[in-house]
C-alpha cells in the first residue's frame, strides 16, 4: 500500500480508548481521559480513560476471582494452548489494523509495523503456547519409600507494566508467558502508546481468555503503576522501562507483600568494531543499531568502540550509511526512521546533544529536528566523535538516534570501556578472529552479545540484562521462571 493508502485507513479507523476490566470495556472510575496525540502530526488521535487506585482495585478483585475459581488456572495446558493459539491467529488476522494504531500512537515507520512488530506479537503468542505442555515436572531421587515431586504451579495475578517503544511486542513477551502458566494478568500500557494494549483485549475475549483473566489499565503518570506495583495482592510485577523506574518498583515490592518483581531497565550498549572487522557490513550494522525505531531501543548501539587505526575509515562508512535513515512521515511505506514518540522525548534528545557539545564532544552528524511545519516530532540521526567514558553522552540513556564515538587501543582497553558502564543489557563486536570472539563475548557483562550482527535472536533465545539492566527474562523457556512458583511435594508410601 501505498502513503495516500495507510493515511486513508488512518482517516476512518475506529480506535478504542476505554480501560478493559473483567472481559469489557469501561470508562475509568473516575470518568476522567488523558488525550492520546500522534508524533506523525501532532493530532488528537482519541481521548484515553486515565485509571487510577480505583480501577486498580476492581481489576485485581476480578482478577483474584477469576484465578481462585480456577477458570483459567485450572484448565488443562492443552486447552490454554488452544486458546492462546486462537489469540496469536486472532493477532495475525488484525495485522493491518494493529501496525497502523502502532505506527500512529508511537511514531514507528510502518514498514515496521507491518513486518516486525505485529508478526512478532503473533509469533511470541504462539510460540509461548506451544510450549505450555511440553513443560515438565520433575521427581527427586529420593529412597524407595518416598516420592519426591517438583512441580511449577501458577504464581497468582500478575501484573505487567510496559513501555511506549515496542508497545505491543514488550506487553506480548510478558502476558504471553503468565497466561500460559495458568495466571490472570493486568497489562499497563504506556500512556504514550497505549492504543494497541486497549485493542488486543477483546482479542483475547474473542480467543476465549475468560473474563477477568487478561485486564488493561491505561493511566496518565503514575497513580495506577504505583497502585499495581503497592498493592497487597498482586503476586508478581513484571516491568519493562527505565531503571529510574525499576528501582522505585523493588521498593514498593519490600514495601508491601513482597510481591516477585522481574524488571527489564535501561541500556547504554556497546558496539565494538576490532581493526580486523568486514567494516562494510558493520558500518551498516552500527547504522541499523542506533537508527532503528528513531533510536528509542534498549538494547540500541549507542555507543560505537572502534579501534583507533580505522576510526575514520569506519566513522565515514558510518555516515553515508545513516543517509539511509533519514525522517520521514511513519505512513509512508518507504519511510526508514520515524517520528520520536512525543515533544517531551524530543526535548529530552535535544538535551543531550547540548550536553555533549558543552563537554567537549564533536557533533559531526545531525543532532537537528526537522520537519518541524507537519506538526510531528523528529530528529535526525546524530553522531558524536571524541567522545570518552566520563561524558554524560556515554554514560546515560539518551533513548533517540544519537551515537557516541570512542576508541581504544586493543583488545583489553575494548573490554574495559564497554563494560565500564552501570548496564549490562546487550553488546555486540566485530572480528574474524574466531578467538577474539570468544574471549570478548565471554568477557562482556551483557545479558546478550552479538558476533558479526547486531540485534540478532528469536524466541528460543532468553532476553534480559546484567547489572542495573534488570533481572529475570523474557522469551524462550526461562520466561515461564518468572510467573511460577516451582512446590516440593514429599509423599511417603508407607
Amino acid at each position: 500500500m501505498s502513503l495516500s493508502d495507510w493515511q486513508h485507513k488512518a482517516a476512518v479507523l475506529k480506535m478504542e480508548g476505554r480501560a478493559f476490566i473483567d472481559g469489557r470495556y469501561c470508562a475509568a472510575a473516575n470518568g476522567e481521559t488523558f488525550p492520546c496525540y500522534s508524533p506523525i502530526d501532532g493530532r488528537l488521535l482519541t481521548p484515553v480513560a486515565s485509571c487510577d487506585a480505583d480501577d486498580a482495585n476492581l481489576a485485581v478483585a476480578c482478577a483474584r476471582r477469576a484465578f481462585d475459581s480456577g477458570v483459567w488456572s485450572q484448565l488443562a495446558p492443552a486447552q490454554r494452548k488452544d486458546v492462546l493459539l486462537r489469540f496469536a491467529r486472532l493477532i495475525e488476522q488484525n495485522t493491518e489494523e494493529l501496525a497502523l494504531l502502532e505506527t500512529l500512537d508511537m511514531g514507528k515507520p510502518i514498514s515496521d509495523s507491518l513486518t516486525l512488530d505485529v508478526p512478532g506479537s503473533a509469533e511470541c503468542m504462539a510460540w509461548t503456547a506451544e510450549a505450555i505442555d511440553k513443560l515438565y515436572g520433575e521427581i527427586a531421587p529420593v529412597p524407595a519409600n518416598q516420592v519426591g515431586l517438583i512441580t511449577r504451579e501458577a504464581a497468582g495475578v500478575v501484573a505487567a507494566i510496559v513501555p511506549w517503544n515496542f508497545p505491543l511486542q514488550m506487553a506480548c513477551w510478558k502476558i504471553a508467558p503468565a497466561l500460559a502458566m495458568g495466571n490472570s494478568v493486568i497489562l499497563k500500557p504506556s500512556e504514550k502508546s497505549p492504543l494497541t494494549a486497549i485493542r488486543i483485549a477483546s482479542l483475547a475475549k474473542e480467543a476465549g481468555v475468560p473474563d477477568g483473566v487478561f485486564n488493561v489499565l491505561p493511566g496518565f503518570g503514575h497513580s495506577v503503576g504505583n497502585a499495581l506495583a503497592l498493592h497487597a495482592d498482586i503476586d508478581v510485577l513484571a516491568f519493562t522501562g527505565s531503571t529510574a523506574i525499576a528501582k522505585k518498583l523493588l521498593v514498593a515490592s519490600g514495601q508491601s507483600n513482597m510481591k516477585r518483581v522481574w524488571l527489564e531497565a535501561g541500556g547504554k550498549s556497546p558496539h565494538i568494531v576490532f581493526e580486523d572487522a568486514d567494516l562494510d557490513r558493520a558500518a551498516e550494522a552500527v547504522a541499523a543499531g542506533i537508527a532503528f525505531n528513531q533510536g528509542e531501543v534498549c538494547t540500541a548501539g549507542s555507543r560505537l568502540l572502534v579501534h583507533a587505526s580505522i576510526q575514520k575509515t569506519l566513522l565515514d562508512k558510518v555516515r553515508l550509511e545513516l543517509q539511509r535513515w533519514q525522517p520521514g512521515n511513519p505512513l509512508d511505506p518507504a519511510t526508514r526512521l520515524g517520528a520520536i514518540v512525543d515533544r517531551q522525548q524530543l526535548d529530552k534528545v535535544l538535551e543531550y546533544v547540548e550536553i555533549a557539545k558543552r563537554e567537549g564532544a564533536v557533533l559531526c552528524e545531525g543532532g537537528q529536528q526537522v520537519l518541524e511545519q507537519s506538526g510531528g516530532t523528529y530528529l535526525t540521526p546524530t553522531i558524536f566523535d571524541g567522545v570518552n567514558s566520563a561524558m554524560r553522552i556515554a554514560r546515560e540513556e539518551v533513548f533517540g538516534p544519537v551515537l557516541s564515538v570512542l576508541t581504544f587501543a586493543d583488545e583489553g582497553e575494548a573490554i574495559v570501556i564497554a563494560n565500564d558502564t552501570e548496564y549490562g543489557l546487550a553488546a555486540g563486536l566485530w572480528t574474524r578472529d574466531l578467538g577474539r570472539a570468544h574471549r570478548v563475548s565471554r568477557a562482556l557483562r551483557a545479558g546478550s552479545v552479538w558476533v558479526n550482527q547486531y540485534d540478532a535472536g528469536d524466541m528460543t533465545a532468553p532476553f534480559g540484562g546484567f547489572k542495573q539492566s534488570g533481572n529475570g527474562r523474557d522469551k524462550s523457556l526461562h520466561a515461564f521462571d518468572k510467573y511460577s512458583e516451582i512446590k516440593a511435594t514429599w509423599i511417603n508410601l508407607i
